[in-house]
């Protein structure tokens, strides 16, 4: 009776245990092949492609997602691509990324990768900046230096075939580059010749590398081929070649704490007006036509108190209000408000029907249910593409007003695409420009927006542009700029402040979880670059999660 009370004491332990078991599943793989294609581009930046074959160990973790390590902060995530077993995915965050440095998390979904299978996951980095710098073996040469994205020896484990190659930038001829000395298994002398682009490559390649070793590839090429802003011209390895490093560690270590402190200050104030919510930076394809200029502003994330008088404009403009006071701002609302306003231009009147406190809440909630609208609106479609698509409308727009051969066209065209042009961040300083010299004929809603031109002084209908007052173009911008301002300082007060109770609904700082979890999260390496040339690009370490 003992013999079976104990068997089934520790038929329940064994039981009691065994979710424990699989909670704590660790990550667990190889990665049988590594090919790294670098492009060096005319621009002086760098391209990357990136194609890793993951072997998943039977006991691991599925690979849910992948750490890229990439060079450094300056890369343009709008330009990254990738795909796993020939799908394109993208969820691609740079919040998400779990390792030292800098890089991107690329989420494997719906290809997530089981315990036992292969998988593989390609990624294209289309622009980084800032990876240039003078090279050591002379003034005119600029040294190219990259650690491909490696992996932690936590996580990753066997052998790899590593073949990395440098595309240089075109034009180069055959006997101006150079190449440094590769790490050890590599080819002393690496391959070359011409790619399909016809650019000079070198290829490095060795069969039995691994996959958590920070390999250094390096080549050198004439200054002339890039533009010569490309050049990083600080560099503190040279700095400390010429300093001891004992007398200059303690002083540099204070000197990085404080830009440290300093950059997390300015990277906070950043982000605190970054309010469009992650979804929408997510790449589909094609371009959403349609968009408002008040929401394709809210796409370009123009400051909200910009937005903000562009509705009030535009209530103006169909003659749903007009403005008894601008400072401080007072608003009558017209009783009977017109069809053609639209849901945000009606909230935005409610709200301004209210005052102090629950005026401020709801021009809050009015913002946040329109950036949740534009991001609706954006899903499937490429943010790249759209916002080249409006900036080009902004662009046409003032070329309409610029090409105007007189006062009264211009002003007439100006009216007509006003909207536009304020998606110009420089909209104030461009309309003193193109006004400078002659007047413009006030706009037939003006004088509700601003009093001081007087009500009864501006017709409802003018017959033509000359029949309407007119006054120096350089007064008429400071007045729309005027217009901004008192948003910000008499309505929603501080700015900053204002954005980031919105970007907090919208667009939350991601929350981390430990390491420790049992749900398990994503291994990051140490990174240390320390290059023995001028300059290198240092990809960190990442992992799976």
């Amino acid at each position: 009776m003992v013999k079976r009370f104990v068997f089934i004491l520790l038929l329940l332990f064994s039981l009691a245990a065994l979710p424990t078991q699989v909670n704590a599943q660790e990550y667990s793989y190889t990665v049988p092949q590594i090919t790294v294609d670098a492009f060096w581009n005319e621009d002086g930046s760098l391209a990357l492609e990136y194609t890793f074959v993951f072997v998943n160990d039977a006991s691991g973790h599925p690979i849910d997602y992948v750490d890229l390590g990439l060079p450094n902060a300056d890369f343009d995530i709008n330009s990254i691509t990738a795909f796993v077993d020939g799908t394109q995915v993208f969820d691609i965050s740079a919040d998400g990324f779990i390792g030292d440095g800098y890089g991107v998390a690329i989420g494997t979904a719906p290809n997530v990768i089981p315990p036992g299978s292969t998988g593989t996951v390609q990624v294209n980095i289309g622009r980084i900046t800032n990876v240039l710098y003078n090279a050591s073996e002379g003034k005119d040469y600029a040294s190219a230096v990259l650690k491909p994205a490696f992996f932690t020896s936590d996580t990753s484990s066997g052998l790899t075939d590593l073949k990395v190659t440098f595309h240089l930038p075109p034009g180069i001829k055959e006997d101006e580059p150079r190449y440094y000395t590769a790490p050890s298994g590599f080819n002393e002398v690496p391959e070359s010749g011409f790619d399909v682009e016809g650019r000079i490559f070198y290829r490095w390649h060795n069969p039995t590398a691994n996959p958590y070793t920070p390999y250094e590839f390096g080549a050198s090429f004439p200054k002339s081929y890039i533009p010569a802003s490309s050049i990083v011209s600080f560099n503190i390895g040279t700095i400390l070649s010429k300093v001891s490093l004992e007398a200059i560690m303690p002083m540099a270590c204070l000197g990085i704490f404080i830009l440290l402190i300093g950059w997390g200050i300015i990277s906070g104030s950043r982000r605190k007006l970054q309010y469009l919510p992650p979804k929408v930076t997510i790449e589909g394809h094609g371009i959403k036509r349609g968009l408002t200029a008040v929401e394709a502003a809210i796409l370009l994330e123009e400051p909200l108190d910009k937005v903000m008088t562009m509705i009030l404009f535009s209530a103006i403009k169909k003659n749903a209000a007009e403005v008894i006071r601008r400072d401080p701002l007072e608003i009558k609302i017209i009783p009977s408000l017109p069809e053609s306003l639209h849901p945000y231009e009606v909230d935005f009147l409610h709200a301004f029907g209210e005052s102090g406190s629950t005026r401020q809440k709801e021009l809050r909630d009015m913002v946040v249910a329109l950036v949740r609208t534009v991001s609706e609106k954006m899903s499937g479609f490429s943010r790249r593409e759209t916002i080249a698509y409006y900036r080009g409308i902004t662009q046409r727009a003032w070329e309409q007003v610029e090409a105007a051969e007189t006062p009264e066209v211009k002003s007439q065209k100006y009216e007509e695409v006003m909207d536009w042009t304020m998606l110009d961040r420089d909209y104030g300083d461009r309309t003193r420009d193109v006004f400078q010299h002659q007047p413009i004929f006030i706009p037939t809603w003006w004088g509700r927006f601003d009093p001081a031109f007087g009500h009864a002084s501006v017709p409802k209908a003018a017959a033509s542009p000359t029949s309407a007052p007119r006054v120096p173009g350089a007064d008429f911008a400071a007045s729309v700029v005027t217009g901004v301002e008192t948003f910000s300082s008499k309505v929603v007060g501080n700015i900053t402040d204002f954005t980031s109770k919105i970007t907090s609904v919208t667009n939350p700082a991601p929350k981390y979880t430990s390491s420790s979890s049992s749900s398990g999260t994503r291994s990051g390496g140490g990174c240390a670059c320390a290059c023995a040339c001028a300059g290198c690009a240092c990809a960190c370490a990442g992992g799976g999660r």
